[in-house]
Order: C-alpha cells, then sequence, then structure tokens
C-alpha cells in the first residue's frame, strides 16, 4: 500500500435555514481549519441551476477560499469546460495564479454539471461535446505555454504560468483521455463509482508520460463522514442520502438535516440506488474510519483521496475532517 495525501472536495452546500452567504463562509472556515490539518488541496465544483449547491461562479470562489488561506492548493473540481470559453478560462485561472502563486490548481470535465435545459442555456452543443473536449484541453495549454507569446490571441494574465491541469471524470471515457494526454486523473466516486475501478486500470495501463506528468497520478473522489461514535456518524450521513434522494427525485433542495431513520423517507427502490451510487462512502469513527481507508487504498491503491463530506452541522463537519486527518496518519503508520 503506497502513501497516500489526503484533500477537500467542497461543493459549497446550502443547508435548510442558511443564507448562501452563510454557505460561503462556512467554505472558508473549512479551507481554513484543513490548511491548518495539512491537508493538501481544496477543490470547488462548478454546478448550475441547483438549490443546493452555490458553486457556480467557480474562478470567483476559488479567489475568495485562496485569499482567505495562506498555504492549502486551491482549484477546481471542476471547472465544465465546454461551458465556457478556452480564452476566459485560461484570463481567469491565469487571473488566479498571479495572485495566488503556485497554489491554484485547474480541474477539467466535460459533463454540464446541471439539467438539459440549463446546459443549453449555458450555449452547449452536446453534438461536439467529445471532440470540442480534447480541443478545449489543447488550447488551454498553448494559451499557458510561453511559446504563444508570438500568436495573434494571447491569455493575459495567464501566458507562461505553471498552472497544472487534472482531468476529471465519472466514467471511462475520460481515464483514456487522461491517459492520452499525460495529465492527473480524478474520478468522481463520491457519485459515479460504478466504473472507478475500470476507469483507473484503463488509465494506468495506457499512460503516456508528458512534460507535464512522467508517471500516472489519481485522485479518487469519495464521501466521507466520521464522527467520535459509529451511531453519531451514520445518523449524520442522512443528510447525504436524502441528497442523493432528492437527486432521484429530480428536487434540488437544499441539504436537510439528519433524521433517526430514513425508513419513512425513501422506498426500497430508492434505498437500493441510493446505497449503490454510495458504495465507497466512508462512515464511522475513527477506528472504523481507518479500517475502511485502509481497505479502499489497499483495493484502489490511490495516489490521493478526496473527501468530499455532506454534514449539517457545520462544526462537525469540521470535526469529521480532524477525524479524517487522524485516521490517515494512523493508517499509514501501521
Amino acid at each position: 500500500m503506497q502513501n497516500f495525501e489526503i484533500s477537500v472536495l467542497d461543493l459549497a452546500p446550502v443547508k435548510q435555514e442558511k443564507t448562501i452567504h452563510d454557505t460561503f463562509q462556512d467554505s472558508l472556515s473549512l479551507a481554513n481549519h484543513t490548511e491548518n490539518l495539512d491537508y493538501k488541496r481544496f477543490w470547488l465544483a462548478e454546478h448550475h441551476n441547483m438549490e443546493s449547491i452555490a458553486s457556480s461562479a467557480t474562478s470567483v470562489l476559488i479567489g475568495f477560499i485562496a485569499n482567505g488561506t495562506k498555504k492549502i492548493r486551491v482549484g477546481s473540481g471542476g471547472i465544465m469546460l465546454p461551458n465556457h470559453s478556452s480564452l476566459v478560462i485560461a484570463e481567469q485561472f491565469g487571473t488566479l495564479e498571479s495572485l495566488f502563486p503556485g497554489r491554484i490548481d485547474l480541474g477539467l470535465g466535460r459533463a454540464p454539471g446541471t439539467d438539459g435545459l440549463t446546459a443549453q442555456a449555458l450555449g452547449r452543443n452536446p453534438a461536439i461535446i467529445n471532440q470540442q473536449f480534447p480541443r478545449q484541453i489543447l488550447e488551454l495549454q498553448k494559451y499557458f505555454s510561453k511559446e504563444n507569446r508570438d500568436a495573434l490571441v494571447r491569455a493575459i494574465p495567464g501566458e507562461g504560468l505553471d498552472i497544472p491541469l487534472y482531468i476529471l471524470g465519472s466514467s471511462t471515457d475520460s481515464a483514456f483521455l487522461a491517459a492520452e494526454f499525460g495529465l492527473p486523473y480524478a474520478f468522481a466516486g463520491h457519485f459515479a463509482p460504478e466504473q472507478m475501478e475500470m476507469a483507473f486500470n484503463i488509465y494506468r495501463q495506457n499512460f503516456e508520460t508528458s512534460e507535464y506528468c512522467t508517471e500516472p497520478y489519481i485522485i479518487a473522489c469519495i464521501n466521507g463522514v466520521a464522527a467520535e461514535t459509529s451511531e453519531e456518524a451514520h445518523k449524520m450521513s442522512t443528510t447525504l442520502f436524502q441528497a442523493f434522494i432528492n437527486i432521484i427525485r429530480n428536487d434540488r433542495k437544499p441539504f436537510a438535516p439528519p433524521v433517526d431513520t430514513m425508513d419513512e423517507i425513501w422506498s426500497p427502490m430508492e434505498k437500493s440506488m441510493v446505497l449503490q451510487k454510495l458504495r465507497y462512502t466512508l462512515i464511522g469513527d475513527q477506528s472504523e474510519i481507518e479500517e475502511q481507508l485502509k481497505s479502499f487504498q489497499e483495493k484502489f491503491n490511490v495516489n490521493e483521496m478526496m473527501i468530499n463530506s455532506h454534514i449539517y452541522d457545520h462544526q462537525k463537519r469540521l470535526d469529521s475532517y480532524t477525524i479524517f486527518r487522524k485516521a490517515k496518519d494512523a493508517v499509514l503508520k501501521s
């Protein structure tokens, strides 16, 4: 079992009875907390038209978090690139890197991060997405290169800056692309675990060394809920279960507080669907989290685990990340 880093994926979750301003302040608090715990990076994910997620203006929010922290890497997990002009993203992240040198990551996905109607409003063309996404990655690399200084179209700021690119995915398509481009790969195991093992195998087997990455680098994004007791952790996890039920029902309302039992909320079919989507979710007290981390790493042998934590109470969310840090250290010492 190789050493691994731990990081944070934050969806800027909006909770019932809370404002979006509260959400952003909680995100900054979490970033400060995990920075003090030596988490490697703090990523924010682009979503649109969802009452439960406030990270739609991802670049703006990255700037807010980076400005309120000192050393933790901050980035996108990810920018949904076909929603944007490559030049605009190059300029935005060039600006961020110029403001916060050596701390900005650019994770890139091809999904819309929303429903079909909103994707249309974003100007996406589904017919060309599979050709557009790889082309846009190449465009970004060109805009960030020093060699682009003589081009007629330049990214200023952005040109000549070392901004790491990561390919995000929830299927095997992205694994082939990340391997071909020789870029680090992050998989969305927190909501699409079905193809994760196959995607990692494809990425490792097909990886081509590049100037950006000399060997495969894998980040596994997973859900995590940790507490002082196993009973408390499992109750806290009902916020996550309710969030997935809302997705199944196409009801993207703000996140709900935990409940004593889910039996009156989900049907047997919905329960099966949710548990299938959350098969790699880590839930428990510190000793249980240690065992689950160890088991996960023995199975997947990733370079980094990125923890997404749907916990309603903010202090308990902070405490959960503290427990994950202690559990990770204990696993590596054992």
